[in-house]
């Protein structure tokens, strides 16, 4: 189970579906991941819910996601997980590169959760969370 993954799958299932919403359980590493996505411009706001009321699990935290369309067509593409919880991939500083796809890389590091650009501007590395694009 990865939840990184699912809220991944999550969002692009959203936009495949053309929802405007869309809502995922609440972690701060997914919403600091979702905070990288809206401000490079993949999604268009990011909110943290308070408890809302789930059917078996009682009341949980959930990030409520609003989906960005840029001519009634998704501002993301695609987004792949490179770390896995099996498979865990480290960078050093010297070695981060920038996404060949024209999106954004974001990596776990020492300075927090941080796109590749700002990981080579820290001079930091660190484990490759995923591409999107």
């Amino acid at each position: 189970m990865d939840p990184i993954a699912d809220m991944l799958t999550a969002l692009k299932n959203g936009y495949k579906a053309g929802k405007e919403t869309i809502s995922v359980p609440f972690s701060w590493m997914k919403y600091r991941i979702l905070k990288i996505l809206e401000r490079e411009g993949f999604v268009k706001e990011v909110k943290k819910r308070g408890k809302i009321p789930g059917k078996k699990t009682g009341e949980r935290k959930r990030i409520v996601v609003v989906l960005k369309y840029i001519d009634k067509k998704p501002a993301l593409h695609d987004a792949k997980r490179l770390s896995t919880p099996s498979r865990h991939l480290y960078v050093k500083a010297k070695e981060i590169h920038h996404s060949r796809r024209g999106g954004v890389i974001i990596l776990s590091t020492p300075k927090g959760i941080l796109t590749s650009q700002e990981a080579k501007k820290f001079n930091t590395g660190g484990e490759l969370i995923c591409e999107v694009w």
